[in-house]
């Protein structure tokens, strides 16, 4: 213990000396390490102009299907503002590579590549691979399968030559009806979205990708958009202590690099009308630097978003983010004009040189613990195969088999009996094929359109598939008054087995009371109907619990497990 506090002690002395801090450290640094770091840092800042110490400050971002036009537009900004990084939004990942290579090729600084990645590069990019969204991460129990994830993240990030996820979120999502955060949320408890959260976090970080928390100071009751407007809330202090600012503050001494702060207004935190805390002095340097003592880096959240880019210029927006505490302005629609009304409250005394040299030596120190001292231009060649392959399949069936969530199964229809013939009633509007194919891989299954019902024998087992559409994350949850129906005409007389490809919000107003069997398997992809086939069949474990509270009677934490088969049991054990 001494000598782990002695350690700690000169690293302390070493970065204190020179007003140099980071948050996200490699791990097993030794003291030469961070003496070299300290070097680099030090010689990189005073190479540097006054015009690209402030470059350093902005992330603008890159699409590849914007045309041409657009592209140029970046490239000038790159080679004449010298900015520290970009974002990479859509969507063609080989001419993504091609143009980071060109850009790192022109900057004096290594660029700071980030992107928006929760549920992997196939958020932006269509030929990658998509992992599960955050709330089916939040379902499953063994969190080691959240770090394997983000470490696959991470390798894709690499191959592509970015830096930085702008993941996880850490917003407890206690509002049902949110229509930006939902699904992107761990669920509604603190304790679980703190684990989830450094699982993933780690994940990343452990590989030299950079994690952020977001969307501070917790965005996850809110009723607004705050890609359209300005979100309120309006919780008093002792309710956001508990549960809004929980995982940050939580999360603030685990070595995450970053947090993103969010366009919001929270009366209790900032007493001006309509401040976001984006450009709140009160909330950046008073609560997240100062009394909470945060010393990663601050990154706002995108600066086009409707709920600040509708009341502030571009420019001036950034010049008030920066003033509030931010170290960097995401998605910065005016690089120039905002250096130049940062340069004017330096001269005019509202802020101090010293704010940004703090601010700029922790991104620079940032960049070269993520090893950009040293950048390798990336290979585009195969690489959507890279992004999108078997190794990917695999790990992401096994995180759904994991999520999924066995709410009652009161008359023991599960697992599945191959010698017996099921009725499959597949409802709502997403595609559902796949899952009906893999269950008559093991079991007959008679597929039968809703206005066919009539023809199922009395007294059948049936499974019915709440099929929503999940080609984005912020698809309505919700189920149609015909499903409904039917869902009580069979359950009157049939044995039934209701299994939700959806939210599990979507049970929100389902009467489940006469359903014997009730599996959530929360998103309708390929990947999770097959996982979910293989489970029914009982050749895999249930294992999940609800991550979040749906109504009185459904309850965060609920969920009993599934065993597979003694089979299935004694197959898996002959194969290892």
């Amino acid at each position: 213990m001494k000598t782990a506090k002695h350690t700690f002690l000169s690293i302390l002395f070493l970065f204190t000396s020179i007003h140099l801090f980071a948050q996200y450290q490699p791990k097993n640094l030794t003291k030469a390490d961070l003496k070299k770091a300290e070097e680099w840092v030090n010689t990189t800042y005073n190479s540097l102009s006054q015009d690209q110490k402030l470059g350093q400050l902005f992330i603008v971002a890159l699409y590849t299907n914007k045309g041409e036009n657009y592209i140029s537009n970046v490239r000038s900004i790159v080679e004449q503002e010298q900015i520290g990084g970009l974002i990479l939004m859509q969507d063609d990942a080989a001419r993504e590579i091609n143009l980071v290579n060109e850009f790192q090729s022109k900057s004096k600084v290594p660029l700071m590549i980030g992107m928006d990645a929760e549920w992997g590069l196939f958020q932006r990019i269509a030929a990658a691979h998509k992992f599960p969204w955050a709330m089916t991460l939040g379902a499953i129990q063994d969190k080691n399968l959240i770090t394997q994830m983000a470490a696959k993240i991470a390798e894709d990030f690499k191959r592509m030559g970015i830096n930085w996820d702008f993941a996880p979120v850490v917003d407890v999502n206690t509002n049902p009806d949110n229509p930006i955060i939902g699904n992107r949320s761990f669920g509604s408890e603190v304790q679980n979205v703190v684990n989830s959260a450094l699982a993933y976090s780690n994940g990343l970080q452990d590989n030299r990708i950079l994690a952020a928390i977001k969307h501070f100071p917790g965005h996850g009751d809110t009723s607004t958009d705050s890609h359209l407007d300005l979100p309120v809330v309006a919780h008093h202090i002792d309710r956001l202590n508990a549960v809004e600012l929980a995982p940050f503050k939580t999360l603030m001494d685990k070595g995450i690099g970053g947090v993103m702060v969010a366009h919001l207004y929270v009366p209790a935190l900032e007493k001006e009308k309509g401040i976001p805390a984006s450009i709140s002095k009160n909330i950046i340097t008073g609560l997240l630097k100062e009394k909470f003592g945060y010393k990663g880096l601050i990154i706002t959240d995108a600066l086009n978003m409707g709920a600040v880019a509708q009341r502030y210029k571009p420019g001036e927006l950034d010049a008030l983010a920066f003033k509030a505490g931010n170290d960097i302005m995401l998605f910065s629609e005016g690089v120039k004009e905002g250096k130049r009304l940062i340069q004017l409250a330096i001269d005019q005394k509202q802020i101090t040189q010293n704010r940004v040299e703090e601010s700029v030596k922790k991104i620079l120190l940032t960049k070269y613990f993520l090893g950009l001292d040293k950048y390798e231009p990336r290979n585009p060649e195969n690489i959507n195969y890279h992004l999108n392959n078997e190794s990917h399949t695999k790990l992401v069936q096994n995180l759904y088999t994991n999520a999924l969530t066995l709410l009652k199964d009161s008359k023991k229809l599960l697992p599945l009996n191959c010698s017996e013939v099921y009725y499959y009633v597949p409802l709502e509007e997403a595609p559902y094929q796949t899952f009906a194919d893999q269950l008559n891989l093991k079991t007959t299954v008679i597929v039968k359109k809703s206005s066919e019902i009539a023809s199922i024998p009395k007294n059948s087992k049936v499974i019915i598939g709440f099929h929503k559409d999940n080609s984005t994350a912020y698809k309505p949850y919700k189920i149609s008054d015909e499903s409904k129906k039917i869902l009580g005409e069979l359950s009157k007389n049939h044995h039934v087995i209701l299994n939700v490809f959806g939210s599990a919000y979507a049970l929100k107003d389902i009467d489940i009371s006469n359903v014997s069997t009730v599996l959530v398997s929360y998103e309708n992809n390929d990947d999770s109907m097959t996982a979910t086939a293989k489970a029914l069949s009982g050749k895999s474990k249930i294992t999940g619990r609800l991550p979040v509270s749906v109504n009185e009677n459904l309850k965060a934490g609920m969920g009993t497990d599934l065993h597979m088969t003694a089979e299935n049991e004694r197959s898996k054990k002959a194969t290892k």
